[in-house]
């Protein structure tokens, strides 16, 4: 746990010094002043990423990364350091010691929950390795051929590469889920810490949502698992845009600035990429007032968070968008054949529908739907039958309301709408729970909850609001609090040092000089044997050394 709680230290620092200096820039230019804080440390996430893929390029992720990190940092601290205090000194100012208090017991629960749990079976399968790999060489081309899950690049491991410190101790610590989750979880305390209001606020029902999905991974936060960096941060954007919403924000500046944010989703997981739609809001209002400028700026910012993306796509698949071969771009000696990238994109969507006969691919929803239905837990079905049933619903509520010209109701169904559309495309292609459960349970949350406004009265709106708030949080506190009892021992192992990978028995062997290593039984190699594959490699080298890269030499035999 102090481990977690040091490296959690150094990346807010290292966040807010970065975020500060590029939101108050952008926003200086716009003419608009930030009001969380938080908005500092998602923004300096974000060019931490980009930092590190942009570094990967060149080499491992590891100590001269953060080396030159902590120098840009102390550079840009010294520039800027009377602006810095003076911030800091309004933040002692306006910031209520209860606030603080909340915020530090947030800190170190999630930390506890950092520092131990389940690892999830996809950080044994690859996750870990995909994470060493940045570690130690950046990136290799072709990488995906010694093993395909290695292909999947997802910006999360750039990132929990940066700060996994494996060049103090030679372990390898990953809380960067966890302090994504602290992020979502102190955003979800806003609505404690606001003026009382006698009204329901859809940013409030998302909240809860949030804080049901804080509490059912809090338990797996140690998992360094894509999908959870991308539910957390679709979580807190939702948010977001909806407090923007609701005080009527005129100002398109954090509206596109959030749109960026909605970019860096897609850099993170693909099941996340039609988020990106939101840029449409922002975007007609800037064209409508012919601000070029602007256009251009958060055209180039987002640009700045998906090139080095895509970079490392085509450097360790060959493919732009791997495993998905619609848009073939390049040939390059390293490239996974065209047959093995198709494969494993039916194998991602079969596995989503519930089975693992790829040969089942080809099944129109009609056939795989009910069973797949069938083996959806209770709370997951009546949330998929609600979003189902509302996509009537909001077509209904979108033509009339622009029959009345209601023209403030089109904020919240535009987002309605683009959350549906993220639904859709989520249950259409993959639909594994936690690839989408943010938009299986926000989109309806959201449409009913507009509904619910609309129809009702506001005095018993509010009355039924907290007491069903009231009660679905005392059972889920409760049953949190049994969990937190239950696995008290395990835990106090590790209130000094994070829990490590799990550890898996493996079987060694000579490639081109090189020790590798796969697994003698099942398909996960950890962290500790590297570089590893499910099953043993040929000699698959395309030169003497690992830095020349890796070509398939089965399929193009």
């Amino acid at each position: 746990m102090v481990s977690v709680i040091l490296i959690w230290i150094y990346m807010t620092v290292t966040c807010y010094i970065t975020g500060y200096l590029c939101l108050t820039g952008i926003c200086r230019k716009g003419n608009y002043q930030i009001r969380k804080e938080s908005s500092y440390l998602f923004t300096g996430i974000v060019l931490m990423t980009v930092y590190a893929e942009i570094f990967s390029l060149f080499g491992g992720v590891s100590f001269f990364a953060n080396a030159l990190l902590l120098v840009i940092c102390l550079i840009c601290f010294l520039v800027k350091k009377e602006e810095l205090a003076g911030h800091f000194r309004h933040i002692r100012l306006t910031v209520t010691p209860q606030r603080v208090i909340l915020i530090l017991v947030l800190f170190f629960l999630f930390a506890y929950g950092t520092a131990s749990g389940l690892e999830h079976y996809d950080t044994g399968l690859y996750h870990a390795q995909s994470i060493r790999w940045i570690e130690e060489y950046g990136i290799v081309p072709g990488l995906g051929n010694l093993h395909s899950r290695l292909a999947y690049n997802s910006a999360a491991f750039s990132l929990s590469a940066l700060y996994s410190m494996a060049f103090l101790t030679g372990r390898s610590f990953h809380c960067c889920t966890g302090y994504f989750a602290f992020l979502l979880a102190v955003c979800c305390t806003d609505a404690c810490c606001r003026e009382r209001e006698k009204k329901l606020l859809l940013s409030d029902l998302i909240r809860v949502m949030a804080v049901y999905y804080l509490l059912n991974i809090f338990d797996e936060m140690i998992s360094p698992a894509s999908d959870y960096f991308m539910v957390l941060t679709v979580f807190w954007l939702v948010i977001r845009w909806l407090e923007l919403l609701e005080r009527k924000e005129e100002s398109t500046v954090p509206y596109s600035l959030l749109c960026i944010l909605g970019v860096y989703v897609c850099t993170i997981k693909f099941s996340g990429a039609l988020i990106v739609l939101l840029t449409i809001w922002p975007a007609v209002k800037l064209i409508q007032g012919k601000r070029v400028q602007e256009i251009l700026r958060y055209i180039v910012c987002g640009l700045i968070v998906l090139v080095p993306f895509l970079i490392r796509n085509v450097i360790l698949s060959g493919w732009l968008l791997y495993p998905f071969t619609a848009i073939d771009l390049f040939d390059l000696p390293f490239k996974i054949p065209k047959g093995v990238a198709e494969y494993d994109s039916r194998e991602i969507q079969v596995y989503g529908r519930g089975y693992s006969d790829v040969e089942r691919f080809g099944e129109s929803v009609v056939k795989w739907f009910p069973d797949w239905f069938r083996n959806l837990d209770m709370i997951n079905q009546v949330f998929l039958l609600a979003a189902l049933a509302g996509l009537l619903i909001l077509g209904m509520l979108v033509i009339w309301n622009i029959f009345r010209r209601k023209k403030e109701a089109y904020g919240v169904l535009f987002l309605t709408c683009i959350l549906g559309c993220c639904f859709l495309f989520w249950l259409l292609s993959a639909p594994l729970i936690r690839y989408g459960c943010v938009f299986l349970w926000v989109y309806p949350t959201l449409l009913y909850g507009y509904l619910y406004q609309e129809i009702s009265p506001r005095c018993d709106r509010y009355k039924l609001a907290v007491i069903a708030l009231g009660l679905f949080g005392i059972y889920k506190g409760a049953m949190f609090g049994r969990e937190l009892i239950r696995d008290a021992d395990h835990a106090g192992q590790y209130l000094l040092v994070q829990q490590d990978y799990e550890i898996f028995e493996t079987t060694s062997y000579d490639l081109h000089g090189y020790t590798f290593y796969y697994p003698k039984e099942g398909d996960r190699t950890g962290y500790i044997d590297f570089p590893a594959s499910p099953v043993k490699a040929e000699d698959i080298f395309i030169g003497d050394t690992i830095e020349d890269g890796f070509h398939d030499v089965i399929h193009t035999k």
